[in-house]
């Protein structure tokens, strides 16, 4: 039986991750950290509210005993000023990567990437250099990590789109699926992928949209 913890628990593929692993025959324990409590009852889950995403120093126990992380934490492109935005990407991930080695070395890390990040960290987009930055820092972790890439992620449930570009691609939506499996994905798909990886691992660290998708065959 497998512990787990996750962030970013309430987002779009950050809750189909959650429920995967509610209602898995092989999670013991879900540890959610959130800033806000989401209300969700279940026997599995211990919901931890913290603030500080720089510093767990205060829920280093929580990381205790981790089989499986999910890290889905992200801000979109323009959503916050770019500091923070670097914050959110970059700095997020490191805390919550030092955090999980300090305590559980062992533990097998799931991040929730995207399509197009740089890992030469020169790429004139934000999202893909801060994206690039956050998975050269777990490359050089030493846990066993993987990085979804994903490209356009159609939401199964419906939503406030974060801006016209979300909303324009999501009534595109059947034009976009025509692309191919490199073009977009479901969140049902991407958070499945990303549950069944988290228990049994992939050949490759890294998952582009294609190889997220080949997941589930």
């Amino acid at each position: 039986m497998k512990k787990v913890i996750i962030t970013g628990a309430t987002g779009m593929v950050g809750s189909i991750v959650l429920q995967h692993c509610l209602q898995s025959d092989e999670i013991e324990t879900v540890v959610s950290v959130v800033r806000r409590a989401s209300h969700i009852k279940h026997r599995k889950l211990r919901e931890i509210e913290h603030n500080d995403f720089l510093n767990y120093e205060v829920i280093k126990n929580v990381f205790k005993g981790i089989d499986i992380a999910y890290f889905c934490i992200g801000a979109y492109t323009g959503a916050v000023p770019d500091a923070k935005f670097k914050e959110i990407t970059v700095d997020y991930t490191k805390a919550f990567v030092n955090a999980l080695k300090s305590e559980s070395p062992q533990a097998r890390f799931c991040f929730l990437s995207g399509a197009g990040a740089d890992r030469t960290e020169k790429s004139r987009t934000s999202f893909a250099r801060y994206k690039g930055m956050a998975e050269n820092f777990m490359a050089n972790s030493g846990l066993e990590f993987y990085s979804f890439r994903p490209a356009y992620i159609y939401p199964v449930k419906k939503r406030k789109e974060p801006n016209l570009m979300y909303t324009i691609s999501r009534s595109l939506y059947p034009m976009i699926k025509l692309f191919g499996t490199n073009a977009s994905i479901k969140s049902t798909e991407l958070g499945a992928a990303m549950f069944k990886v988290g228990l049994v691992g992939a050949e490759k660290s890294f998952l582009e949209n294609a190889a997220i998708l080949k997941v589930l065959q």
